[in-house]
């Protein structure tokens, strides 16, 4: 077991390039070597690293930082004027995965509160696995970029305000609950905007020469700002988001989107090893037949149910099927939810390990789905890599 952070650094990225090598030679999405990686040395694996919750931690800064790279990129006002149709799309696409999540478990003989943690907890598409696997100029300068965003978007507040009932038992207070969390959205955004025009701007354009400079203020600003909004009870996903966002309309907006991204694949190596460390082999096997079962029923649902919501909103028919596979997997949110409704003793235990293994199983069997069939970052055929 190897106990020092630098040696576990070592084992994760000298690991990560053995078998990000050996994936790419059988022609293998590269991001599956990586949560492979976890599972072999993991706790539940061969433990050489034993506490994946220091690594899980840092992992998390990856997430915060694609966050934070996708707001630089994305003006206010488009995103004003999407939120709308597709926040109502968004919220009757997330209650239909939930209803047939929670069918579909009660079936199986589950308890009715777990039934219903579960299918919520599933009902998210991934931010992480979703964006990684699309080209960056469509993300970012393509309609399609923008819809998926703004899912993302509904769905990371509709989480956040499910984990925060699980966690505070707050089920009689939704309403509050929701009201207050869009005030602390809206002052958080206010200031944000604020603080960017009348202070952030000016340094920036006083100092632009000096590079070190800018990429130092842009990354501490957006730690800033997600540190600000996890301490206000919302996430610390939102909180970059709105960095990013704000610092939009900064002249040199896109340079710094540019420096910042080797730092957030560094870290987002770290986020799919992290998910691979925590994956228990021997319990999942006591699962795979309910795993596996709710994972086809997701994997058939959420593609076909988003294609015929965007659709109805009026995107193109391509646009709409593509979308809805490449948000067709569950969510790291599911894992925070399934851990926090464990923690508080809503649901049983394997029902917290069904959520670990569909989501697991999910981000597998999407990247896949979108790898073989549109264009991707990480293709091994070179007609579909695009970055």
């Amino acid at each position: 077991m190897l106990d020092h952070i630098i040696l576990q650094f070592v084992l994760i990225f000298a690991g990560a390039a053995l078998f990000a090598t050996l994936f790419l030679y059988l022609k293998q999405p590269i991001i599956l070597a990586y949560i492979l990686l976890g599972i072999f040395v993991g706790p539940k694996g061969l433990g050489l690293i034993n506490d994946a919750d220091q690594i899980e931690q840092l992992a998390h800064i990856g997430i915060i930082l694609l966050l934070f790279l996708i707001g630089l990129n994305f003006q206010p006002s488009k995103l004003v004027g999407l939120l709308g149709r597709i926040g109502i799309v968004t919220l009757v696409t997330c209650l239909i995965f939930m209803l047939l999540g929670l069918a579909a478990v009660w079936a199986m003989g589950y308890p009715f509160i777990d039934s219903l943690v579960i299918g919520a907890a599933l009902m998210f598409s991934s931010t992480i696995v979703s964006l990684k696997l699309i080209p960056t100029t469509k993300l970012h300068h393509h309609h399609i970029g923008e819809v998926m965003i703004s899912v993302l978007l509904v769905q990371d507040v509709v989480a956040i305000v499910l984990i925060v009932l699980v966690t505070e038992g707050g089920m009689d207070d939704v309403a509050l609950t929701v009201a207050l969390l869009l005030l602390k959205l809206l002052v958080l955004s206010v200031m944000s905007f604020v603080i960017v025009r009348y202070v952030i701007t000016g340094l920036f354009l006083k100092f632009d020469v000096i590079k070190e400079h800018t990429f130092v203020m842009a990354l501490g600003w957006g730690l800033f700002v997600a540190g600000a909004a996890e301490m206000l009870g919302l996430s610390f996903e939102m909180g970059a988001f709105i960095a990013g966002i704000s610092l939009a309309t900064v002249p040199i907006a896109l340079v710094i989107a540019e420096e910042l991204k080797p730092l957030r694949d560094f870290f987002l190596i770290l986020f799919f090893f992290s998910i691979g460390a925590e994956f228990d082999l021997v319990v999942s096997r006591q699962l795979i037949l309910p795993g596996l079962a709710i994972t086809a029923l997701l994997m058939i649902a959420k593609p076909l149910i988003f294609n015929l919501g965007f659709k109805a909103i009026g995107e193109k028919p391509q646009h709409s099927a593509e979308m809805g596979v490449r948000l067709g997997q569950a969510s790291e949110f599911s894992l925070l939810i399934a851990f926090s409704a464990l923690a508080s003793g809503l649901i049983e235990e394997r029902s917290s390990y069904l959520i670990q293994l569909v989501v697991v199983l999910t981000f597998v069997a999407s990247t896949y789905w979108v790898v073989s069939g549109y264009p991707t970052p990480i293709s091994y055929k070179s007609g579909q890599r695009k970055d």
